[in-house]
């Protein structure tokens, strides 16, 4: 089992990183670091002697209004290098969104501009651009980041219909 980094590399997190309970001073489910934020290889330990387990420094952890970084072990599967392809998005699973526009499949109405839904999954290699499977009220849909709005955000749905074909 060799580690694929090395002390001092500079990686990437891919999965939203929170407190299992073993990060001190924190309550447990608090958001350690934002996927997406680069940090630093300092130690690389095993755990249940299968994993490797990296001790990563991130000095931006992603959050707003977290000036002071975070050291924090990552398994190797949530890393990836800084240089490897990634795509950045506005939402992550379990956020909360709201519909920036109407949002219409087949001529039927599905969330109004306004209705509050929750990222079920984000799928980052879609070929025009991220897109999410958002849950809204009776509803699952798949759709473009440029339909959805921040759930705390002030008044941005706009009038705008988003037409899809049914299948």
């Amino acid at each position: 089992m060799l580690p694929r980094f090395d002390y001092g590399t500079v990686v990437r997190v891919t999965r939203n990183v929170r407190n299992d309970g073993t990060y001190p001073g924190l309550a447990t489910g608090k958001l350690l670091v934002r996927r997406g934020a680069t940090g630093y290889v300092r130690d690389v330990g095993t755990f249940l002697q299968d994993q490797l387990i990296y001790t990563v420094a991130f000095l931006d952890t992603g959050i707003p209004g977290d000036t002071e970084g975070r050291v924090v072990g990552c398994r190797e599967e949530e890393l990836i290098g800084e240089d490897d392809p990634w795509v950045p998005t506005r939402f992550e699973s379990r956020e909360k969104v709201e519909a920036a526009m109407t949002l219409v499949v087949g001529g039927e109405l599905r969330a109004e501009a306004g209705t509050v839904g929750e990222v079920l999954k984000v799928l980052r290699d879609a070929p025009d651009g991220p897109q999410y499977q958002v849950h809204f009220p009776g509803w699952v849909l798949q759709v473009p980041e440029r339909v959805l709005a921040p759930h705390d955000a002030p008044e941005t749905a706009g009038q705008e219909e988003l037409a899809h074909e049914s299948e």
